[in-house]
């Protein structure tokens, strides 16, 4: 492939995952700690969860205008340095047996995390062209299903054999991993500052809320990146339930006795489905249309998500668990390839910054009220299952009468004015 040419691409590529690689390792070992310690207060290792969620409320605002205002290879940089600190204080943490200062050190890791991704995909969209964005979000998706696999599974191996601390110290070498692989890149300045340098005199609190309005009216008069954007906020409803329900599957329901086991298993189910699916998407991405790789896997994926609150068969539900991953390959395949294609590459900072607190804000939402209902009010897993399936159905819905329509008329513009379908570097620009 073209893309592994690029040596920019395959540096922040891997730097993208060693970061993520560290933040999930140290994260699931902690989960598995707190419901080991805690066994009879499961709301624990939600609160945990949350500690990864709730600072995207606190810093949604700057994220983006930092990513688009300063140098976006710096930002990325520095986000891995200063989460590897923040761990070797959390490493500190853990012996003097501070849960709360665990937790607060949790939440300001999570938080600078939040300045890393947008930073990383702004850099990511600058250096490849308009043709190989569906194919780098194809190969990211591939990779990130196969780290999936593995990666909650080596959460759960390194808890039960290197401990917690042994966790953490894997989280701070990711980090410093990941910081090395980005300070290689040699990227172009204008791809770094592609609205032109900026002092700190010139950052106040009045620039930014300028910055962060343009980029909300940049996607509320783009109706096609608006409903991706709405479809990002539903989503987190998901991940917020995926990210704690099977552990409570396997631990209440299913396997009380071998549940970190079973809940490295769905992890496994799902990055092997993942994989699978990343391999279709990738390969019918130039066949078929985007919000076609979109609107059926995901009526197929609440279907399915049906089905895993009526099973009570661990083998079923984890095969059930591989055909909704498969399903969930094709639709982040379609987003990450068609995201760059319509927005500016001066704004993306600040739209990417965008999804992140959306998704945050929703997962923080349905944590919160799992924390809440589970078990004192909602005693049965299988509840929760069918409310994530029907928001599933619903997004289904929505974009099956709405996407159809957008992408039409965003051919036909492109169609009839060709002189701004791309911008330097290939980009498209919808205006």
């Amino acid at each position: 492939m073209k893309i592994f040419e690029n040596r920019n691409f395959v540096k922040l590529f891997f730097a993208a995952l060693a970061s993520q690689m560290g933040t999930t390792i140290g994260n699931m070992a902690f989960a598995f700690y707190l419901l080991d310690r805690f066994s009879h207060q499961p709301s624990f290792a939600t609160m945990a969860e949350l500690m990864y969620s709730l600072p995207t409320l606190f810093v949604f605002f700057l994220v983006g205008v930092v990513a688009d205002r300063f140098d976006r290879k710096k930002v990325a940089e520095n986000c891995d340095w200063i989460r590897a600190f923040l761990t070797v204080l959390l490493f500190g943490s853990l012996f003097l047996n501070s849960i709360p200062l665990v937790f607060f050190l949790l939440f300001l890791r999570s938080a600078v995390t939040k300045f890393f991704y947008p930073a990383e995909a702004s850099l990511v969209q600058s250096i490849l062209n308009k043709d190989q964005y569906a194919q780098a979000a194809g190969l990211n998706q591939m990779l990130f299903s196969i780290f999936m696999v593995f990666g909650v599974g080596l959460g759960a191996l390194a808890y039960k054999t290197i401990g917690l601390q042994g966790a953490v110290a894997v989280d701070f070498f990711s980090f410093v991993i990941s910081a090395v692989l980005i300070r290689r890149c040699k990227i172009p300045m204008e791809a770094r500052l592609p609205n032109g340098k900026i002092k700190w005199k010139d950052f106040s609190i009045g620039a930014s809320y300028r910055d962060f309005k343009d980029g909300i009216l940049y996607i509320a008069r783009n109706k096609l990146l608006a409903s991706l954007i709405f479809g990002f906020f539903v989503f987190g409803f998901v991940n917020g339930a995926f990210a704690i329900l099977p552990i409570f599957t396997m631990k209440y329901e299913l396997s009380p006795d071998n549940y970190e086991k079973y809940a490295s298993y769905f992890a496994i189910s799902l990055g092997i489905g993942l994989l699978a699916g990343s391999g279709i998407g990738t390969f019918i991405s130039s066949k078929i249309k985007p919000h076609q790789m979109m609107i059926y896997p995901i009526f197929l994926s609440g279907i399915l998500i049906y089905i895993l609150g009526l099973t009570d068969h661990t083998g079923i539900f984890l095969a059930v668990v591989f055909m909704i991953g498969t399903c969930i390959g094709p639709i982040n395949i379609a987003i990450g390839g068609w995201m760059p294609k319509i927005v500016h590459p001066k704004l993306m900072g600040r739209v990417s910054g965008w999804i992140d607190p959306l998704m945050m804000f929703a997962q923080s939402i349905t944590l919160g009220m799992i924390a809440i209902l589970f078990p004192k009010i909602i005693s049965n897993v299988e509840y929760l299952y069918y409310g994530m399936a029907t928001v599933i159905l619903l997004v289904f819905l929505f974009y099956a009468f709405t996407l159809p329509k957008l992408s039409r008329e965003l051919e036909y513009s492109e169609a009839k004015r060709p002189h701004l379908a791309s911008n330097r570097k290939g980009q498209v620009h919808i205006s």
